[in-house]
C-alpha cells in the first residue's frame, strides 16, 4: 500500500519555465489516511539576474523574500535534503496541482542550475500525481464526489483551484501561498477519498510508469476524462500501441475497431500521428499523470451513450489484434521529431545534454560536501559537462566572489548585465519596467500598489547597481 504522500507547491518571479525563478516552495507529507507527518516551507532571495514580474509578484505577494538572506542555492539544498529524507526508508508519490506543466518541470530546472539530481520525484522508487489531471476524470465520470463549478453560470467548467476551492466549501486561506495551496490539494483529496478512496488508491498506483503499465493491460476498458476549453470529454479507451520509452496510445472505442482494421496503412499512420478530440486516437506519457480510471467503477453505464457490453466487445478486439497494435507502435515511432535543441542559453538545455557522467556526478556531489572556495574552484575546472560547469561557476561567484577566478567573474559579470540590460528568452527589464508603470497608474488596492512600488524599487535598484 502507498503511505507516503508528499504535496508541492511554488511560487514564483514568472511564467517561464527555462528563466523563471522559484520563491518560495512549501511542501507537506501525510501518510494514505492524509494525516499530517511533517511540513517544510521554504523562501529565498531572487538571484541575481532575475527580473521579477510585477504580475507574479501580485499573486503570489512575495516581495519580503527582496530582502531574504537566503540564496537561491541554499532553498534547493534543503529541500532536495528534506525531500531525500522524507523518501529514504519508502518511496514517495510527489503531488502537485497542475505540476506536470509548470511546478514539476521547475523543480527540475532548478535542481539542474544548482547540480543538484534533476529527477528526484520520480527516480528511486518515486513517482508523481498531478490532481488537476485527475480531476479532469472527475468531472467526467464522478460528478457526486467533487463539486465541479460552472464558468461564470455555463456551460462551461472552471478546473481553477480556486474555484474548486468555493464551490467545496473549502478555506482557500493565504492564496498562492505555498503551504496554503498545499492544504488545499489535501482537503480536495480527503473530500474525493471520503466518496470514493478506490478512485484515489487507483490514481496512487497509476503514479508511476509500472503501474500505469499494470492497469492498462487489466481487462476491460477505461474511461478517459479531458476538460478541454471549459468542456468536459468522456471517451471510453484502451491501450493500442506505445513508443518507447514513455509514450503510450489509447484507442477510442465509440469509434468501431473494425472499420479502423480495415483502412489502409497509410490512413491508420496519418489518424495516428496527429490525435485529436474528434479522431480514434489518444496519446499520452505513461510517466505522467494520465486521467483514466477503471470502467466498472463509472457507476453511471449511459455515459457513454453506448452500452458498455459493446464497449467491452470492442476493447477486446483491439487487445487482441497484434497485427494492429504492432502497427499504430510503427506509426508512433516513425513520426519525426521537430523538437528544436539549438539553445544559446544553458537553462534551456536541461532535456539536450544527456544526463551527467558518473564522473561529473561525483564531482558535483563533492562540490556540495566541501565549503572551501578553492577545493569549490577546483572541481568546477574538472567538471567535463559545459552546462553543470557554468552552472558551478555562478555559484561560485555568488558565494566567493573575491576568490573567484578572474575568467569566472569576467563571465558571471557578463551574465548579469546581459540578463538585466538586454531583451531575450529570459525577458526584458525594459519591458516589465514599462508594465510596471502602467500598472501603478491603474486604480489599485493598497496591497496591490505596495506590491508594485515594492517590486518597482526593487528592480530600480538592481539596474543602478548595473549602471
Amino acid at each position: 500500500m502507498i503511505n507516503n504522500l508528499i504535496f508541492y507547491d511554488t511560487e514564483t518571479t514568472g511564467l517561464n519555465k527555462d528563466f523563471a525563478q522559484i520563491l518560495q516552495c512549501g511542501s507537506i507529507r501525510t501518510n494514505r489516511d492524509l494525516e499530517l507527518q511533517d511540513e517544510q516551507n521554504l523562501g529565498c532571495a531572487p538571484l541575481p539576474w532575475a527580473i521579477p514580474h510585477p504580475m507574479a509578484m501580485v499573486t503570489n505577494k512575495k516581495t519580503h523574500l527582496f530582502n531574504s538572506n537566503v540564496s537561491h542555492y541554499e532553498m534547493m539544498r534543503d529541500l532536495n535534503r528534506q525531500w531525500r529524507q522524507w523518501t529514504i526508508d519508502e518511496p514517495g508519490v510527489f503531488i502537485t496541482f497542475n505540476g506536470m506543466s509548470y511546478d514539476e518541470e521547475l523543480i527540475r530546472r532548478q535542481f539542474y542550475w544548482n547540480l543538484f539530481e534533476s529527477y528526484l520525484t520520480n527516480t528511486n522508487g518515486n513517482s508523481r500525481l498531478d490532481i488537476l489531471l485527475m480531476i479532469h476524470n472527475v468531472a467526467a465520470f464522478f460528478p457526486n464526489i467533487l463539486n465541479i463549478p460552472l464558468f461564470e453560470g455555463g456551460p462551461g467548467v472552471s478546473i481553477k483551484q480556486a474555484d474548486i476551492a468555493a464551490a467545496n466549501g473549502f478555506e482557500i486561506g493565504d492564496a498562492h501561498d505555498a503551504i496554503a495551496d498545499c492544504k488545499l490539494m489535501i482537503s480536495l483529496l480527503e473530500k474525493m477519498n471520503k466518496h470514493k478512496p478506490e478512485l484515489i488508491d487507483f490514481f496512487l498506483k497509476i503514479s508511476s510508469k509500472t503501474g500505469v503499465q499494470e492497469a492498462v493491460q487489466q481487462k476491460g476498458f477505461l474511461g478517459l476524462g479531458e476538460v478541454f476549453k471549459r468542456e468536459i470529454f468522456r471517451y471510453p479507451v484502451v491501450p493500442c500501441g506505445s513508443k518507447a520509452p514513455n509514450d503510450l496510445m489509447f484507442f477510442d472505442l465509440s469509434f468501431d475497431p473494425q472499420e479502423i482494421f480495415d483502412l489502409d496503412t497509410q490512413e491508420i499512420y496519418s489518424m495516428v500521428q496527429k490525435p485529436g478530440k474528434s479522431g480514434p486516437f489518444k496519446k499520452y506519457g505513461i510517466n505522467k499523470t494520465i486521467p483514466i480510471c477503471p470502467s466498472e467503477m463509472i457507476e453511471d453505464t449511459e455515459v457513454f451513450d453506448m452500452d458498455f457490453s459493446v464497449l467491452e466487445e470492442r476493447a477486446k478486439l483491439v487487445r487482441e489484434n497484434v497485427d494492429f497494435q504492432t502497427l499504430v507502435s510503427q506509426a508512433m515511432a516513425d513520426k519525426i521529431n521537430n523538437w528544436n535543441n539549438n539553445h544559446d542559453q544553458i537553462e534551456q538545455m536541461i532535456y539536450a545534454g544527456g544526463f551527467p557522467s558518473r564522473e561529473d556526478k561525483d564531482l558535483m556531489a563533492d562540490f556540495h560536501r566541501i565549503d572551501s572556495s578553492q577545493e569549490r574552484i577546483k572541481i568546477c575546472r574538472n567538471i567535463s559537462d559545459d552546462r553543470h560547469r557554468l552552472f558551478a561557476e555562478r555559484l561560485i561567484c555568488q558565494f566567493y566572489p573575491q576568490d573567484a577566478p578572474e575568467d569566472m567573474m569576467k563571465r558571471y559579470q557578463s551574465l548579469i548585465t546581459q540578463r538585466l540590460n538586454e531583451d531575450g528568452p529570459w525577458g526584458s527589464m525594459s519591458k516589465v519596467m514599462t508594465e510596471l508603470d502602467e500598472l501603478l497608474e491603474k486604480d489599485n488596492s493598497p496591497e496591490t500598489q505596495t506590491i508594485l512600488e515594492d517590486t518597482k524599487k526593487f528592480l530600480t535598484q538592481r539596474s543602478i547597481l548595473i549602471d
